[in-house]
């Protein structure tokens, strides 16, 4: 079986279509490369964690009138996924999820730009998200994007494998 990622001369990732520009865009989640690449990222977290310490929203909940689903393309590949879900009070990352064939392109960093960019647009004043401690790319990502550790927010409660955090957007 060929693997999607390939080196190029300098050891860096090549992904197919990668070196086309990244759009990042709205979309249905219910299409089949995008369940695909949820179905990786649940089985990613499925490895880390126990049922009750995985919090995604599934496809249904992915395509309700609260979640804005967008997806990162390069060469018509989905490469990565993030949401927002509006809360009432307070709007959340959810499904933030790079392929992990693209890692290491940027392709999160943009995807939080974006999702950022929209929640200003509609009117949020703070994003909220939790994410989990086994995970420290991403971690890092949030904190070195101006996210700060909180508590629970919402209807989480208090969990040992999982992280909260909180960004004004003013």
């Amino acid at each position: 079986m060929e693997s999607d990622l390939s080196l190029s001369r300098g050891g860096s990732p090549v992904v197919p279509g990668a070196s086309r520009p990244v759009i990042i865009a709205a979309e249905d989640p219910a299409q089949p490369d995008i369940l695909a690449l949820l179905a990786t990222a649940d089985a990613y977290y499925r490895a880390l964690y126990p049922p009750e310490s995985n919090h995604l929203l599934d496809v249904e909940a992915l395509r309700g009138s609260d979640v804005r689903f967008l997806v990162a393309r390069a060469g018509g590949r989905a490469l990565g996924t993030g949401a927002l879900a509006w809360r009432g009070a307070f709007v959340e990352i959810k499904r933030m999820w790079v392929d992990p064939a693209a890692r290491g392109l940027g392709l999160g960093r943009r995807m939080l730009g974006a999702l950022e960019t929209l929640a200003r647009a509609e009117g949020a004043a703070v994003l909220h998200l939790e994410t989990g401690v086994r995970q420290p790319a991403a971690l890092a990502l949030y904190r070195s994007a101006g996210f700060a550790q909180t508590g629970p927010f919402g209807d989480y409660h208090p969990d040992p494998l999982s992280l909260f955090f909180v960004k004004a957007l003013a």
